[in-house]
């Protein structure tokens, strides 16, 4: 099974049937699924794994369920609810069948190899021309269509990026493999300059932020990455520096890269006006462009949540995120209670999903990522991260303290004899 999920990953990310079209005329994403159900329902290990995350789920399902179907506009979120359903269904066989350390370690880096290959084949496509012209610069796109766009392209590497973080501190791979992450990290980086995607570059500075902030060497790092940054910087394209300041600067830019700019706010002030209008289930999912009449998307998370699902998702929403911070805490409980423990791929993996949903907040700012597939696939992490230390605790017994060595006794003079205590 945990092949079977891996290749899910693959076809979901790299999505092959977009890249070549013959693919897709076979239905081979369908075909594989309903042959992973098949091996599933057979499948013999498998069982629910118990945690209170599973009800928050399945509430925000039901909100986006019901804010559909409430929806004047149903017809055209249907496609975002058929891929959002393929999630769920995905989550419900990685909590089932996923039961281990060993498993999760290899779903984990599973997930990383298809990610690395992901962006390979699309910095090759790069190199060989294919990219797309906006705001004025050439812009790197993925080989897909669904995600393939810049912002999103540039927000998917961002939010594979802590997984890095949880195998190096685990080990994993030895030299070899922190050799390998450091050249993802590499590559991710490039990918994302590329892109030309603002939101993924503040994204990417705030990882990186993160990350040094945690080192024990925090003060050489921060040098070091303020002397790279400014060197990556000078070393791309006019274009694209040009782009990037806008960042500060909006006026150095074309007037489409302002309006870019000002429209992540305008997503969030729209989204709450359709909320007051339509408080229980806002407008429903995918009726953001028909709804407010507009050729572009929300681009803002906060926006998108209360304005397509109302009232009754944003509600879901919010225990949802209240259940990741309590298993989150339970764990790290856990780690500090057991040092020896800290750099097991179970504690550094939660950790940095943690590191992950604070990236999906915060980026949400400048995108709507409410129906990306990590939401769910790094919730269903932590559940069996959870689980594991669960396991950990009720097999764990303390080592014994070894008995104190008795002294042993003198030996005495010849012809000495020792007399005991007179009465």
């Amino acid at each position: 099974m945990r092949w079977l999920l891996i290749g899910y990953m693959f076809l979901f990310i790299h999505r092959p049937f977009e890249v070549w079209p013959w693919l897709g005329d076979l239905r081979v994403e369908r075909i594989y699924m309903l042959f992973t159900l098949g091996v599933w329902a057979i499948y013999p290990g498998k069982r629910f794994l118990p945690n209170v995350q599973h009800v928050a789920y399945l509430a925000f399902g039901t909100a986006v369920l019901f804010a559909w179907a409430m929806s004047p506009w149903s017809e055209y979120g249907q496609p975002i609810i058929e891929d959002w359903l393929k999630i769920v269904v995905f989550y419900v066989l990685l909590v089932t069948t996923i039961h281990d350390e060993e498993g999760l370690k290899h779903v984990a880096v599973g997930f990383l190899v298809v990610m690395a290959g992901y962006l390979l084949h699309s910095f090759r496509e790069y190199l060989a021309g294919r990219h797309t012209y906006r705001m004025g610069i050439a812009r790197m796109i993925g080989v897909d269509t669904t995600l393939g766009d810049p912002n999103s392209f540039g927000a998917s590497i961002i939010f594979a990026l802590p997984i890095v973080v949880a195998l190096w501190k685990a080990g994993t791979g030895g030299k070899l493999g922190r050799w390998l992450l450091l050249g993802y990290v590499g590559l991710s980086s490039l990918c994302i300059l590329l892109t030309g995607s603002r939101g993924s570059l503040i994204g990417l500075l705030v990882w990186f932020t993160i990350v040094i902030w945690g080192t024990k060497y925090r003060l050489k790092a921060l040098v070091l990455f303020t002397l790279v940054a400014p060197a990556a910087f000078v070393a791309l394209p006019e274009s694209l520096q040009t782009r990037f300041e806008t960042i500060i600067n909006p006026e150095v830019g074309p007037a489409n890269a302002r309006e870019s700019g000002e429209g992540r706010w305008v997503g969030l002030v729209t989204g709450l006006q359709q909320w007051a209008n339509n408080p229980l289930t806002g407008i429903g999912p995918g009726a953001w462009r028909p709804a407010n009449n507009t050729k572009i998307e929300s681009h803002n998370l906060y926006g998108q949540l209360l304005g397509e699902t109302g009232t009754l998702g944003g509600a879901a929403f919010f225990a949802l995120m209240v259940c990741f911070w309590m298993n989150l805490r339970a764990i790290r409980r856990v780690r500090r209670a057991m040092p020896e423990w800290q750099n097991d791929l179970v504690f550094t993996l939660s950790s940095s999903i943690g590191v992950a949903v604070f990236l999906l907040l915060f980026m949400g700012n400048f995108g709507h990522n409410l129906f990306r597939f990590t939401w769910l696939w790094y919730g269903g992490f932590l559940i069996i991260a959870r689980h594991c230390v669960a396991r950990r605790l009720a097999t764990w017994e303390p080592e014994p303290e070894p008995e104190p060595e008795e002294e042993p006794e003198a030996e005495l003079p010849p012809g000495w004899v020792l007399h005991g205590p007179h009465g």
